[in-house]
């Protein structure tokens, strides 16, 4: 186990000596700003890339080796990829008919016809479409 900490903790030093390699040209100044890159640069970047994905790429496995060990070592469990019940299709809903829609309506509309009755029979505080604007029952309270 010792020897997969050390195996990755070198691979990430790789990837980090990698990705020093591109950077550094441009970090330390060897290369000049808007020029194309020199020789030295193109070098030095793809050399770098090139050991970084090495790097990467050994981080990667070490990773997955000690992910391994540790499932064996029952340190870890391994989570089982559970399929997802089908849902059940829902019932519909059984169409009421209108005689029912009628029945449940009607105390509805009935306190609806009262409200209308009373707010015509002078209350003041409301105003009927069109006998009053808006306005003029304002001014009035």
């Amino acid at each position: 186990m010792i020897r997969k900490f050390v195996g990755a903790v070198a691979a990430a030093l790789t990837l980090m000596a990698g990705l020093w390699l591109m950077i550094a040209p441009f970090a330390l100044g060897t290369q000049p700003e808007n020029a194309d890159w020199t020789d030295p640069t193109t070098s030095e970047f793809f050399t770098g890339l090139g050991i970084a994905v090495v790097g990467l790429i050994g981080v990667a496995a070490f990773a997955a080796a000690i992910h391994e060990e540790l499932v064996v070592r029952g340190l870890v469990a391994v989570r089982q990829k559970q399929a997802e019940p089908e849902p059940e299709p829902v019932a519909a809903a059984p169409q009421a008919s209108s005689a029912e829609l009628a029945s449940l309506l009607a105390p509805l509309v009935e306190a609806l016809r009262e409200d209308l009755n009373t707010a015509g029979r002078g209350g003041g505080e409301h105003r009927q479409n069109g006998k009053a604007a808006l306005v003029g029952v304002e001014d009035n309270r």
